[in-house]
């Protein structure tokens, strides 16, 4: 009986126990798998506390966001997505459709051997403009420009209505004597100052290597007639690529006097109370006060020379640098002294480019940037930007009694972040800022370039050089040679800024643009 009992309380305690703790886990879930059901009741107990859901809930609307916003397309989830081919349909759609946005408000210009795609982006107006003369007046010479305006249109129009003029002018008048079609004559009427030649010497090797030397250191009119009106936050243009030296503190005539401090805060107090309208009302400007418009009260500084046509011309070489150079500084002296006259205080970068048979030249002011590719796919600069924190702009600048400050980028008086360009008449009272652009020549022949490509720094925000030199060169055989596929792909890579690219593709190792003989 005893046994009996023993036998009877050891199976109710633990026979029936451990089955009915078994029949727990193996609830809905088959004999056969029950290593699985296990795992089920741990995901079941653990997975449906509250910290987790709400944890899984964040998650779920970051990855929303991430997709919404491109970053997943281009991060180390998408590469992965990619290789699997998940997303592509969603993402290759999002794009037509940014392309599609972007293309409402563009602008495009397409020749033999150029071609130029130009998009307003994320802008709330364009200020890019563009020129494509090639072959000017049956001369064999071509220019091509690119202008990125900021704080306004006026300044990348006239540099794009007036100083396109002149150069056109002059450099079509200094062929012909070249050439021997035309006699210089003592006046050649219609240019400026036509005194003396003595400052028009310097060779284009010299003009070159002295410009290269400093940069070691370191169209077509888009439609619509926007008012000029004038913003801080125009002038507060930002890059995405901006690479400074954070810990150097303030810059350029910065340093830890607080005398020096209070200077530097009333120079940029002082400058931007003329940025923001507190003078006289602006006037809206026409076509005609653009080429014919008298100007305001007088700069200190004084005009800057320009020279017959003759002088730039020597033993039937052009001195094409030396042109560039003068008519910039030209155009930049009338445009500051009309923009006194009405208030305006736009300002644009300049990016020209002279080919003349196997010779090019490169005249650059600002931030807009050329690069070539060579026979081989290596990329060249064309030109160097003029950035604030650059050693040569910086010295100059602080040698004016002006100053750098970093605000999300490093700005001339804290304002502008470029330290070169036209107009910004309130930074050139002190020359801040300067028109004076740098020159760099270039052998064709040496070179024997496949394209050029000349863009505003609303793609060089989303390219690096190499980068966009292998995106044209995979589409050199679209109608726009690539431009407007790197334009939109640049857009489609969150470029907040007016986007404007110009391709030139050399054919057949012929060099002589838009010519009788060219390509």
């Amino acid at each position: 009986m005893e046994d009996e009992l023993e036998d009877k309380i050891l199976y109710q305690t633990f026979f029936k126990s451990h089955m009915k703790l078994l029949s727990k886990f193996a609830v809905g879930v088959s004999p056969l798998n029950s290593s699985v059901g296990y795992v089920w009741k741990v995901m079941r107990v653990y997975l449906l506390k509250p910290e987790v859901l709400i944890a899984g809930l964040l998650i779920f609307v970051f990855v929303l966001y991430l997709q919404a916003s491109e970053v997943w397309s281009r991060g180390f989830i998408g590469k992965i997505s990619s290789s699997f081919g998940l997303s592509k349909g969603t993402r290759s759609g999002k794009l037509a459709l940014l392309a599609s946005e972007a293309e409402k408000r563009s602008w495009e210009d397409k020749r033999g051997t150029s071609a130029v795609y130009a998009v307003q982006g994320r802008r709330p107006r364009m200020e890019d403009r563009f020129v494509i003369d090639e072959n000017i007046n049956d001369t064999g010479i071509s220019l091509f420009a690119i202008f990125d305006g900021h704080g306004g249109e006026y300044a990348a129009d006239y540099a794009k209505t007036v100083l396109v003029r002149n150069l056109n002018m002059k450099l079509t008048q200094s062929s012909q004597i070249a050439s021997g079609k035309i006699t210089p004559s003592p006046v050649i009427s219609d240019l400026k100052d036509t005194k003396d030649c003595a400052n028009t010497k310097d060779s284009d090797d010299e003009v070159n290597e002295r410009h290269k030397l400093n940069s070691n250191s370191v169209t077509t009119v888009a439609n619509g007639g926007s008012s000029l009106t004038q913003r801080k936050q125009s002038f507060r243009k930002s890059k995405t690529e901006d690479i400074v030296d954070k810990t150097s503190g303030g810059l350029g005539g910065t340093n830890n006097n607080g005398n020096s401090n209070n200077a530097n805060q009333q120079l940029e107090t002082d400058l931007l109370s003329k940025y923001m309208g507190n003078q006289s009302p602006m006037r809206q400007l026409t076509k005609e006060n653009l080429l014919n418009g008298t100007t305001g009260q007088q700069s200190a500084n004084p005009k800057p020379k320009t020279y017959e046509a003759k002088c730039y011309v020597q033993n039937g070489s052009i001195n094409f640098g030396k042109i560039i150079t003068d008519e910039v500084l030209a155009a930049d002296y009338d445009l500051v002294e009309m923009a006194k006259k009405v208030s305006n205080f736009a300002g644009t970068t300049a990016l020209i480019a002279v080919m003349h048979h196997t010779k090019l030249i490169v005249a650059n002011v600002g931030d807009s940037r050329g690069v070539m590719c060579d026979h081989k796919g290596n990329v060249i600069p064309l030109s160097f930007d003029h950035k604030p924190q650059q050693v040569r702009e910086q010295k100059r600048i602080a040698d004016a009694g002006g100053f750098i400050s970093f605000k999300g980028v490093w700005r001339v008086a804290g304002i502008l972040a470029t330290s070169r360009a036209m107009g910004d008449y309130p930074l050139k009272e002190k020359n801040l800022v300067i028109a004076e652009p740098d020159i760099l020549s270039f052998d064709l022949v040496d070179h024997r370039p496949m394209f050029l490509i000349l863009a505003t720094d609303g793609l060089w925000d989303t390219f690096s050089n190499e980068e966009a030199v292998a995106y044209i060169r995979d589409r050199l055989d679209e109608p726009h040679f690539g431009a407007k596929s790197i334009t939109l792909q640049s857009y489609n890579r969150g470029s907040v800024d007016n986007i404007t690219v110009l391709v030139i593709v050399f054919k057949n190792g012929r060099y002589q643009i838009g010519s009788s003989n060219g390509n």
